[in-house]
């Protein structure tokens, strides 16, 4: 299996990846599209021609955003519809109004290095945001994604991961003291091992994914952090922050390929420790068996 290489890098932009690409009659949903790096996936999808779905919990802030799109653009529609990750009935509403083929979903929305806070089912605030209502809503969505034909999701994940596996035998803290930056690593894992077993299951339905590193921007995700904890010279814009999940999303090189891990809109090379330039992945994310693991015990949780 070919490490996948590209002529974009950690400079590139959301529009210099999509640049030359059609994607008129392609239909697309960005999670967390009213603010940060979905700002700009949302805008590089629709100026190059696709009807994008804003899906978010701001109704007024997705307004906003869709109206600067459709001003800045001369490419596809923008619409706005509410969802809540972690209000699980939502979620199912949300997918009951889809009706038709969709191409792209990209699992970009989340929350980071959060206070201890525990949803109504008891599950830790990060990994029900990040991993399990992702999930919920690209489970709910397949029939969708299978009648678009070489569909695709794209699951933002960050070098985060390298801070913890997936604890299967404490995911919620109940034993472990909890750390918020171990329970964002957990999500942000759970986060490659989804779009691994995701390909796995559903590649005989055309559909694949792939998960990503986008860079350390400054973004409303960092609140609970102080600010960004990188330094200037190895940050990016919001613009660059994106290009990676465009590419994953329409990129030619990506055509029937799956379960892999990018950074800088490179694949990434598993590494056995963390790196210092936050590139690599480290093997117990991209590991088989834990991704079938996880997806067993999201499906029980779920009640699915």
């Amino acid at each position: 299996m070919d490490r996948i290489t590209t002529p974009f890098d950690i400079a590139s932009t959301a529009a210099d990846v999509v640049a030359g690409i059609d994607l008129h009659g392609k239909r697309a949903i960005v999670t967390g599209g009213a603010s940060g790096i979905g700002v700009e996936t949302a805008r590089a999808l629709a100026g190059a021609g696709a009807e994008v779905t804003l899906a978010v919990r701001d109704l007024d802030a997705g307004d906003r955003v869709a109206r600067d799109i459709q001003e800045t653009t001369q490419g596809g529609t923008v619409d706005v519809r509410r969802l809540e990750l972690t209000d699980l009935a939502g979620v199912d509403s949300f997918v009951a109004d889809w009706t038709g083929p969709l191409d792209i979903l990209v699992n970009n929305a989340g929350v980071m290095a959060t206070p201890e806070t525990y949803t109504a089912q008891g599950w830790e605030l990060q990994f029900a945001t990040n991993h399990l209502g992702h999930f919920k809503l690209a489970h709910g969505l397949r029939g969708a994604l299978a009648a678009a034909h070489h569909a695709r999701i794209v699951s933002v994940s960050s070098s985060a991961h390298f801070r913890s596996p997936v604890i299967f035998d404490d995911l919620f803290f109940r034993f472990m003291p909890y750390d918020p930056w171990a329970a964002y690593g957990q999500s942000k894992t759970a986060n490659v091992l989804f779009a691994v077993e995701a390909t796995r299951r559903w590649a005989a339905d055309g559909i694949t994914a792939n998960s990503l590193m986008p860079g350390a921007i400054a973004t409303n995700l960092q609140r609970h952090t102080g600010g960004a904890q990188t330094p200037p010279d190895k940050r990016k814009t919001t613009e660059q922050g994106a290009s990676t999940s465009v590419l994953l999303a329409t990129s030619p090189l990506l055509e029937g390929v799956g379960g892999r891990y990018f950074v800088n809109n490179q694949e990434a090379v598993v590494v056995d420790r963390p790196t210092n330039d936050m590139t690599g992945v480290a093997p117990y994310a991209l590991d088989p068996a834990n991704a079938e693991r996880l997806w067993d015990v999201s499906l029980e949780l779920l009640g699915i």
